[in-house]
């Protein structure tokens, strides 16, 4: 069993947490699968603090940050915003899962649950017509789970890291 965890909204100040653990989580799930340089790379810029400081800001976003219950050490957070994805009846209303990261360590204690009902009472309070979200198509431990919370695939997109380009699955419910 995993060790016991904490979610909470994030707060001004956690951009430096959720920028460690976005870097942290990249590299445990990608490394062996992506060249080390482009992860690198990648993880300066997706996962730069000054991103983070720019979503704890934005009042269209909601952070939440998974902390353990002991020593409040930061081991996953999730990112709520208006979708922006290929889809072809793309509504505004519609909202996004953009990350959910969870080192793997803290994976498969029900936090991931907990962390999807809060997606979904934020999306049901801004009256979202779905909550979607884009996967790495060879994650089927992820794609799984999305399953398993009540999500179907909708579509697909290229994600680019490094130059290369990688299936995403787009997935997503009704709200």
């Amino acid at each position: 069993m995993p060790p016991e965890t904490l979610i909470r909204p994030c707060l001004p100040g956690d951009e430096h947490a959720l920028a460690l653990v976005g870097q942290a989580t990249f590299l445990e799930t990608f490394a062996g699968l992506l060249a080390g340089p482009d992860i690198i790379a990648h993880c300066a810029s997706a996962h730069a603090v000054a991103l983070y400081r720019g979503w704890l800001a934005d009042p269209d976003c909601q952070l939440w940050l998974v902390e353990t219950q002991q020593g409040r050490a930061p081991v996953g957070f999730m990112l709520v915003a208006p979708a922006r994805l290929p889809l072809p009846d793309l509504s505004p209303r519609d909202r996004e899962i953009k990350r959910i990261y969870m080192l793997g360590k803290f994976q498969g204690g029900g936090t991931g649950k907990k962390l999807v009902a809060e997606a979904l009472a934020h999306a049901r309070a801004r009256h979202a017509a779905r909550l979607l979200l884009g996967v790495y198509a060879g994650n089927a431990a992820a794609i799984g789970f999305y399953e398993r919370m009540g999500f179907g695939k909708l579509g697909s997109r290229q994600f680019d890291v490094g130059g290369q380009s990688y299936d995403d699955n787009i997935m997503g419910m009704s709200v």
